[in-house]
């Protein structure tokens, strides 16, 4: 995946373990760095930020995920020096940009209707944790992408953007054209119609005992 992504359309985003120095924990530094052309730095912050995108892209997708944002990395491979903000904001522009590829993708399909697949083969959640990832705990996180995806699109957005992408409400707002207290209170929603969904093969078992 990572070689369809070029820094600059000419050179392909090397692989984690081909970097020379081992990936740390991510920082503005790396945001500055790539701005000014730094392949390496650049590298550290699409490996950080392509599986929180790939995920959100599968809640909208689903198997044309991969191909959504790798359309989305050469958009901001190119825009990259006109961006302005720190990380968490460049991670809600990355939504952003992935977002408008997503629904570019769904109207493609609606022209040309296929048959989608189950979501599989998605990378673990990132490491960032907000309070909303407590519903998704007792799942693996293909479960979870595929349980969320069949809420309310404004919900599911909201969960997504929140819990797997790891934003905070007002960088989601932003994402979804909406208040960070509307999205807030569509992730609670959301959260509470998964909560009931999680709980109901227990609540099942306890009836049948």
């Amino acid at each position: 995946m990572a070689e369809i992504v070029s820094i600059g359309v000419s050179r392909p985003v090397p692989r984690a373990e081909q970097l020379e120095e081992p990936l740390e924990q991510p920082g503005e530094g790396w945001l500055a760095s790539a701005q000014q052309g730094n392949e390496a730095a650049f590298a550290r912050l699409y490996h950080d930020t392509q599986p929180r995108l790939l995920r959100y892209a599968a809640g909208l997708v689903g198997r044309d995920a991969e191909e959504v944002t790798a359309e989305a990395w050469l958009q901001i491979a190119r825009d990259l020096r006109g961006f302005s903000g720190d990380l968490d904001a460049f991670r809600g522009w990355a939504c952003r940009i992935v977002r408008n590829r997503a629904f570019d993708a769904l109207r493609a399909q609606a022209r040309r209707p296929v048959t989608l697949t189950g979501l599989a083969d998605l990378l673990d959640r990132p490491d960032r944790h907000d309070t909303a990832t407590q519903a998704c705990d007792r799942i693996d996180t293909a479960a979870a992408i595929a349980l969320i995806a069949t809420l309310p699109r404004d919900q599911a957005e909201a969960v997504l953007l929140r819990a797997v992408v790891g934003l905070d409400a007002a960088t989601a707002g932003s994402v979804l054209g909406k208040r960070a207290g509307a999205v807030r209170v569509a992730a609670h929603r959301g959260l509470k119609t998964l909560a009931r969904s999680l709980a109901a093969p227990d609540e099942r078992t306890s009836a049948d005992a």
